[in-house]
């Protein structure tokens, strides 16, 4: 399910901004746990974003923590060469990340991942992706409600291996 709203965030220049929400959520047949430490290995995110995304030069540090960075240069489908993404790790709790992304043209794209338990063995994953308001931001949002829509797909097919 997606929800977009305009919100009124702090950007790093201190100045106000106002943002646009997306959220996207999923149930998944694991815990909780364990999708949020999946969420923490480079591997699954290698994993949930191919084909569409691919990476060279990807650097991650081995544990994901607040102040961790983390870098990579995006290749669409793996041929065709683009910018950098970048993320700072803002919060990193149990069951909720929260990271600072900048990449292309997004000049916003702070990204929350929570991992709400349903029951013992199943959760609801949700991403909810803060980006630009306006026309400025119409491509990033467009983007973002595609690719995580892919994204989250290829979760639920990680899972159904690993169920």
């Amino acid at each position: 399910m997606f929800a977009s709203r305009h919100l009124r965030a702090k950007r790093a220049e201190g100045t106000l901004s106002s943002v646009s929400k997306v959220t996207l959520s999923t149930e998944l047949p694991l815990p909780a746990e364990t999708v949020a430490g999946l969420c923490r290995k480079p591997e699954t995110m290698l994993f949930v974003l191919s084909p569409v995304v691919r990476f060279r030069e990807l650097h991650v540090p081995d544990l994901l923590e607040v102040g961790a960075e983390a870098s990579g240069r995006i290749w669409w489908f793996g041929i065709i060469p683009s910018w950098t993404h970048r993320l700072t790790v803002v919060k990193a709790d149990p069951l909720e990340i929260y990271t600072n992304e900048r990449s292309g043209p997004a000049r916003v794209w702070n990204h929350r991942l929570t991992f709400e338990p349903i029951d013992a063995n199943s959760c609801r994953y949700t991403d909810e992706i803060e980006t630009e308001s306006g026309w400025r931001g119409a491509p990033t949002r467009l983007f973002v409600r595609l690719m995580f829509a892919h994204r989250h797909r290829r979760w639920q097919t990680l899972a159904g291996i690993l169920s």
